[in-house]
């Protein structure tokens, strides 16, 4: 996407530019290392399903239970990590990972990894990825300047896709010489590197500003950000709509090579590897895609080119041509998610950035987890080439649907954090912990300017409740008609500290102060708090 001033031009001719920074390239590299244990290990993991009765559905449940607890704990996951050290908290979940992979290995060389055993233990690998991704996207601010995000969400996707590419064709080789189980080895020994890539990592200060959330209020305000950010949710729902009929292809690709191309473990390392190199290629080209056409004409595009893919896979027994059809989809799977992931990490401010980026873990995680299942199923019932015949219709239609309902234009919206409004100064001084807090905001509209000043204030409502506000409302009053009253509720004071300090954007601020110039003087704003233990407003409006 195109931004002031020429950004895209700079991002287009700078795309390395992240890995000149010490610190980030040697955590790339560590996760680039783990990526590919973790390739290895699901490809390890699906050739031992392969010849089980009902192997579609095993074979995909191994994705649905590598995906499935970011569904579960991704929101969690992202409020740990805004909450508590995002260093100590990658580090304790990659030597948890180290521990399970060290069981894997053991259980598969010693013959005790029945079906039901390897996908709980393919569950905790995905527990731990789940509670690894929020975090590791929300420090990646911390690593690179924020004009180079969008280059380092491109690096990742790259890092991703390269070893997409490299570990399932290094796992089939070598499930094809020496088995399954030093497969797994291996992947405990990439997790081990990046635990002790972090390790070495000493992050500043800058985090260290304000005391930490507490986790269930976390929980709560990540929520609320989202469930009132539509730029969100429409990015959100750009990404369900492609990747629930796109990963049919990532959960059946292994009975297409057994199948239908009747391909061993090598094989289907190769088809994945092709997939892997169309997603490398699409990471290396998505800055110049965002100069050659617009973001929602590329969706088109894309979901145009992923969708044929499909029909081919469902029609085409011949290798050659089924290697040459999966290019392009890796680089459609690559543009649009690691674009809608850009998008989503540039517009989040710092304080909810990782509960937010888990949130699209969640629909993205938790769509192919979903996808998966159903496509596995779909394929018991119908046939492969049912499957992916229906998978393309309903990706050709997501495409069309780009048009209709796009993707917002973020153009000059500054999510910048602002600190604009002098401290709060009470004559009583409320414990944190006191609530909820009713505000009060009385503004004297200029005559003639109503219809604007409604018109500013619903932004205002709009980051009130995104920053903390359960509840808000408008009022005139009666006796005079040129006052209104913006009133809110918040759940405690510490929320509204935090909402009137360390949360608010250069956006909202613009958002507040264009208010204020419809009205005469300063608004006065009064500040409401509990009278007395079980005196405060019921979620009826009651008395409690």
């Amino acid at each position: 996407m195109v931004t002031p001033g020429g950004a895209t031009a700079e991002v287009t001719v700078s795309a390395w530019a992240p890995l000149r920074t010490a610190v980030y390239r040697s955590l790339w590299l560590a996760l680039l290392a783990a990526n590919i244990g973790t390739w290895m290990q699901t490809v390890g993991a699906q050739w031992l399903l392969i010849h089980q009765s009902n192997a579609s559905t095993l074979v995909a449940l191994v994705q649905t239970a590598s995906l499935l607890p970011t569904l579960l704990l991704a929101l969690p996951a992202g409020a740990l990590a805004d909450t508590f050290d995002r260093r100590h908290l990658l580090i304790s979940v990659q030597l948890f990972l180290v521990v399970v992979a060290a069981a894997l290995t053991l259980l598969t060389a010693t013959g005790r990894m029945p079906p039901a055993l390897l996908l709980t233990l393919t569950f905790a690998f995905g527990v731990g990825q789940a509670l690894t991704l929020p975090a590791w996207a929300a420090v990646i601010p911390e690593l690179v300047p924020r004009d180079q995000l969008r280059s380092a969400s491109a690096l990742g996707s790259i890092s991703v896709n390269v070893a997409r590419a490299v570990g399932p064709a290094a796992a089939g080789v070598l499930i094809a010489r020496i088995g399954v189980a030093p497969v797994f080895a291996l992947n405990a020994v990439a997790f081990l590197v990046f635990a002790l890539a972090l390790f070495r990592w000493r992050p500043g200060d800058a985090r260290a500003v304000e005391v930490p959330e507490r986790f269930t209020a976390a929980l709560r305000a990540g929520g609320r950000y989202v469930r009132h950010s539509p730029i969100v949710r429409r990015l959100l729902r750009r990404a369900l709509v492609f990747v629930i009929p796109a990963s049919a292809l990532w959960a059946l690709l292994p009975l297409v090579a057994a199948r239908r191309l009747h391909m061993n473990s090598s094989g289907y390392g190769l088809l994945l590897a092709a997939l892997g190199v169309g997603a490398i290629i699409g990471g290396l080209l998505l800055p110049r895609i965002r100069t050659w056409m617009s973001a929602n004409q590329f969706l088109l595009v894309a979901g145009a080119t992923y969708g044929g893919t499909l029909i081919v896979v469902a029609s085409v027994r011949i290798v050659p041509v089924v290697l040459l059809a999966l290019l392009p989809a890796g680089v459609a799977w690559v543009t649009v998610l690691a674009n809608v992931n850009a998008e989503i990490q540039l517009f989040l401010p710092g304080w909810v950035r990782a509960r937010g980026l888990a949130v699209y873990q969640i629909v993205q995680g938790g769509g192919q987890a979903v996808g998966a299942f159903a496509w596995g199923v779909v394929a018991d019932v119908a046939g492969l080439a049912a499957a992916f015949l229906v998978a393309a219709a309903l990706m050709l239609i997501g495409a069309v649907t780009s048009q209709i309902w796009p993707l917002p234009d973020l153009r000059g919206l500054n999510k910048d954090p602002t600190t604009y409004r002098p401290p709060l100064e009470l004559a009583l001084e409320p414990d944190p912990r006191v609530g909820p807090v009713l505000v009060v905001v009385t503004y004297t509209v200029r005559p003639g300017r109503e219809a604007e000043f409604l018109d500013a204030m619903d932004h205002v409502r709009g980051f009130r409740q995104r920053t903390g506000a359960m509840r808000w409302g408008l009022f005139r009053e009666g006796e005079s008609p040129a006052q209104f009253a913006e009133v809110y509720l918040v759940p405690s004071w510490d929320e509204h500290l935090r909402q009137h300090g360390g949360r608010l954007t250069t956006a909202d601020r613009e958002a507040e102060e264009r208010a204020k110039e419809l009205a005469e003087g300063e608004p006065e704003v009064r500040h409401l708090l509990p009278a007395a233990a079980g005196l405060a407003l019921a979620d009826d409006g009651d008395l409690a």
